[in-house]
């Protein structure tokens, strides 16, 4: 099982100072900019995790709000050092760099920071004496600057500013600079002219650069141990330059097969030329690559033995002349993934699981097309048969969907995943911590998309998770998000079900503060909407019953809740359902359930004091609906309504004494030992029946109510009736004299 043990010290205060800036670390200035208190100095081990943990909270939590100011914080190196720092999409911008530009970097990662432009170039220039890591992936803007063609102010008016490529930026002065990320650098950019004053590069990426020319990359020849070329077209002078950087340990020249402008195909020639040359090779990925030729030993030999990663037994035969096994190889999506010796300790492939789930692993960061592949073919193996390494799964699920929060492909792909990773068949594999990171990426995906497969997926895993216990500490967004789904004008069927279904649950068995905050949030309103329309369709199906079922349980012992059911026009929709709907026994028990609530409020009674109310009500005391449910909470709104006394009775027909023996003769008609379909929470609302003399049915119905739950589920009911002070007020009753003699015996 996944462990439970509870975060570091560390990651719990970083995450309490980032929520509470201004109570811990910072006060405010101006009201609005952020200034660190001036007694405080932090080491780069602290403002780096500040820093980076920033950044993912901004990216993964809605409920966290970013500040404008924060990188500000980080401007004196005095008070705050930086060191390694990771900063991704929209969330930094030039002013966030230039805000740090005094720090003494050693590793900057920028991902995907569309919106930074030529400006944070001459930043990068400030951390030149000091950075030995910079990525720069995805930044697809970071080379151009604004322009305005009109070259006045006025003109600023007229012409829009436009971006032009700038040309004349060099690495001069990156002195120390060894590991280099330009994956999907910018159409037009003079790579070589670029890098060459980096003297020593121990690393480059290139992925998704067009480079007819790779020759400059010798000049690394004896430094550089990984290169990058994914997505890149290559020729066969690329593969002669690559066969003269003989100190390379790990080379990728894997491709998207789906991508369709490759026109180079690999040969037996050219990965012998790797295994004779790149004697140091310990990770190579071709993945993606189609084979001009066969590459592998004659099948009968192939399939002889035991599965082997020795290279003398390799059924790739080129590699059979490597000095010992890769430590990873690359074939996702290619046929040799599926041989049966392949001499490395980790395959990223499309065979088996572990294969599978090698490829996630190794693609997730950059590669989002692949990925989203990977997971699919992660799907089906946890669809169609039983998943082994079902943590080691989730997790890598999870981290890409958080990674890739607005890919939606990711987010279809990922939510139908942990639909299946998450059911009762795998649940005592995974800890707490686990099912509430699960719980945080499928509401993520919720609020992201509007999208039906995204929704429904989402939806579909809530569904895997004990409701309400589990959700409560993301309580109030999961209802906002579903109240969200079901106030769409245009809905699926399918997802207005099931999103009904989870309110439903999640306003079950949860305490009256909870139901007053989801009340306040239109839950009252929205679930008498899709009622309406079902109404106005004519149709009763289980978003109808689910919606009624969701307003008895949010009513219950929830006065405000009551009251915005009857303002909103509760009473006629129920009214109208019971005319249209009078052989749904299920729909009935849900209403009169609700109504009951209702009934129990003594301020909402008298709106329910109507000839028409009232003799629906006593024409439901005779109902067999449900077995006595429908009856029964029919006598209970009608024993809360007596309760009252005569004076209350403002109306003319039907008479008081009237309902009354209907009342007595349906209370004496049902079987004592009945078996209910109701579950109290609390019998306060009964016992307040107890101590009175004006209604002695009403006192009757309390006590059979009590006789009947303590005897059929004693070791539910008994502790609760003695909890809540209940024998002393059967005692007392016993005693009076307007109670009726059965009652009192039921009462001993």
């Amino acid at each position: 099982m996944a462990s439970d043990s509870p975060e570091s010290l560390m990651t719990l205060c970083t995450d309490y100072c980032l929520r509470n800036l201004e109570g811990t670390l910072c006060y405010l200035l101006d009201n609005e900019t952020l200034r660190l208190h001036p007694d405080i100095f932090l080491p780069s081990e602290i403002c780096d995790k500040l820093v980076n943990e920033y950044v993912e909270l901004v990216k993964t939590d809605s409920i966290f709000e970013p500040h404008e100011s924060f990188f500000t914080l980080f401007s004196d190196p005095r008070s705050t050092r930086l060191a390694r720092i990771h900063l991704r999409e929209h969330i930094v911008q030039d002013q966030d760099l230039e805000a740090i530009r005094k720090q003494d970097l050693i590793e900057l990662y920028l991902t995907n920071c569309e919106k930074l432009t030529a400006k944070s170039l001459q930043t990068l220039v400030s951390f030149s004496h000091t950075l030995i890591s910079l990525s720069l992936f995805g930044c697809c803007n970071i080379f151009y600057e604004e322009e305005n063609p009109g070259g006045c102010e006025d003109d600023c008016l007229v012409n829009p500013t436009r971006q032009v490529l700038v040309k004349d930026f060099t690495f001069e002065g990156f002195s120390r600079l060894r590991i280099l990320n330009l994956g999907r650098l910018i159409e037009g950019v003079n790579v070589e002219t670029l890098l060459r004053p980096l003297a020593s590069l121990a690393a480059l990426d290139l992925s998704g650069i067009q480079l007819n020319d790779v020759g400059f990359l010798t000049q690394w020849k004896d430094s550089l141990v990984s290169l990058v070329l994914y997505n890149m077209d290559l020729s066969e002078e690329h593969i002669q330059v690559i066969a003269q950087l003989r100190k390379l340990r790990h080379l990728d020249i894997s491709r998207d097969h789906l991508s369709s402008y490759y026109k180079f195909k690999l040969t037996r020639r050219v990965l012998n030329l790797f295994v004779e040359n790149l004697v140091n090779l310990t990770s190579l990925d071709i993945s993606g690559h189609t084979m001009l030729e066969n590459c592998t030993i004659p099948s009968m030999e192939e399939k002889m033995g035991q599965t082997s990663i020795e290279p003398a037994k390799s059924s790739i035969a080129p590699f059979r002349g490597l000095k010992r096994p890769l430590q990873f190889l690359g074939l996702f999506e290619t046929s040799l993934c599926r041989l049966t010796h392949i001499p490395a300790y980790k395959v990223s492939g499309d065979k088996n699981e572990e294969q599978v789930l090698n490829a996630i692993e190794a693609y997730t960061e950059h590669r989002p097309e692949i990925t989203s592949r990977a997971i699919n073919l992660l799907f089906d193996i946890a669809r169609i048969e039983r998943c082994s390494q079902l943590l080691r799964a989730l997790q890598l699920v999870i981290t890409a969907l958080k990674c890739h929060k607005d890919d939606k492909n990711i987010q279809v792909t990922g939510s139908a995943a942990l639909f299946y990773l998450t059911n009762s068949e795998y649940r005592m594999e995974q800890s707490v911590k686990l099912r509430r990171q699960v719980i945080q990426v499928v509401l993520n995906g919720m609020e992201s998309y509007q999208e039906v497969t995204v929704q429904r997926n989402c939806c579909l895993t809530l569904c895997n998770f004990s409701i309400p216990e589990e959700l409560e500490f993301q309580y109030r967004r999961v209802n906002e998000l579903l109240l969200n789904i079901l106030n769409q004008s245009r809905q699926d069927e399918s997802i207005q079900r099931i999103a009904v279904h989870l309110c439903n649950a999640l306003v079950c068995q949860v305490d009256n503060d909870h139901k007053e905050a989801v009340g306040k949030m239109g839950f009252v309103m929205t679930m008498l909407k899709l009622i309406q329309k079902k109404l106005a369709d004519k149709t009763c199906d289980q978003v109808m019953e689910f919606s009624w079922s969701a307003l008895w349980n949010i009513t219950d012992e929830t006065p405000d809740n009551c009251e915005m059911f009857l303002n909103y026009s509760g009473m006629k929709l129920f009214l109208e359902c019971l005319k249209e709907f009078p052989e749904k026994q299920e729909l009935h028990r849900n209403m009169l359930g609700l109504l009951g609530n209702v009934a129990e409020v003594k301020e909402l009674r008298p709106q329910l004091m109507t000839s028409q109310f009232i003799s629906v009500f006593s024409n439901l005391l005779e109902s067999k609906a449900d077995g006595i449910e429908v009856s029964y909470n029919a006598c209970g709104v009608l024993s809360h309504i007596m309760f009252d006394g005569p004076e209350a009775w403002g109306i003319c027909e039907p008479h008081r004494e009237e309902v009354v023996k209907r009342m007595w003769a349906a209370i004496q008609s049902w079987d004592i030992n009945s078996r209910r379909n109701i579950n109290y929470r609390s019998f306060e609302p009964i016992l307040r029946l107890l101590p009175q003399g004006i209604s002695p049915v009403s006192q009757h119905w309390a006590t059979w109510a009590l006789y009947n739950l303590v005897s059929v589920y004693p070791d539910k009911y008994c502790p609760l009736l003695i909890k809540e002070g209940g024998i002393p007020l059967l005692k007392d009753m016993i005693k009076m004299a307007s109670a009726r003699q059965e009652t009192k015996e039921m009462a001993r």
